[in-house]
């Protein structure tokens, strides 16, 4: 989908002004078309209604959720259309490039981007595409920039080791089960003395272990 929507959006003020074109003719056409087949109150009553529900509330609901399948699909139709209003759309076009500046791209703040993220996580447990467990990792991302390394650290007097002599027999199993971690530290007489980690300790191994 993506390889048919970017050759349509790259020239971003072009297809900007070819859609607000179309936009408009449309919307001053229709009345003038009604007001010949009946009374003008009712053109302009049925020209409102079509466009406020076909062109605006139904597009926008559908678009809001199938934004990127819709474009995909009328892509085609889209380059049609930017190819009969060029002459006309080309000049606003250029007037714009050379105001605005071409190829210009909106970006979110980091403070957007969160309150997006935000809103998905809300949305979760709802059917959204994003689950909790990866809304918490890009939130986790964007605030990567606003911690220290001793924020995700823990201090060593509140973790869980085993001395190296340990004997790996049910009492300690039962321990690391409990602790519930996949890398435990292994340290030598002294618990911050650490000389090493068991590492990915999963339930199944421990169970066997134990019986």
């Amino acid at each position: 989908m993506i390889e048919k929507i970017l050759p349509v959006v790259r020239n971003q003020h072009l297809l900007l002004c070819t859609l607000l074109i179309c936009n408009a003719s449309s919307t001053e056409a229709l009345p003038i078309f009604l007001d010949s087949l009946i009374t003008a109150w009712g053109a302009i009553l049925i020209s409102v209604t079509l466009i406020l529900l076909f062109g605006e509330i139904i597009p926008q609901s559908v678009c809001s959720r199938h934004g990127l399948a819709i474009g995909a699909a009328v892509s085609p139709f889209v380059r049609v259309l930017v190819w009969i209003f060029f002459p006309v759309a080309h000049p606003i076009n250029k007037l714009l490039d050379l105001l605005l500046g071409r190829g210009h791209v909106a970006l979110f703040r980091r403070a957007e981007l969160k309150t997006r993220v935000n809103f998905h996580d809300n949305e979760a447990g709802k059917g959204g595409e994003l689950t909790h467990v990866e809304t918490t990792i890009i939130a986790g991302a964007l605030e990567l920039t606003e911690k220290k390394a001793g924020h995700a650290m823990t201090p060593i007097s509140n973790t869980f080791a085993i001395d190296i002599n340990s004997t790996l027999d049910r009492v300690t199993m039962s321990l690391i089960m409990d602790n519930g971690h996949s890398r435990i530290p292994v340290y030598y007489e002294e618990q911050t003395n650490i000389i090493g980690l068991v590492l990915d300790i999963s339930p199944c191994v421990l169970m066997i272990a134990m019986r």
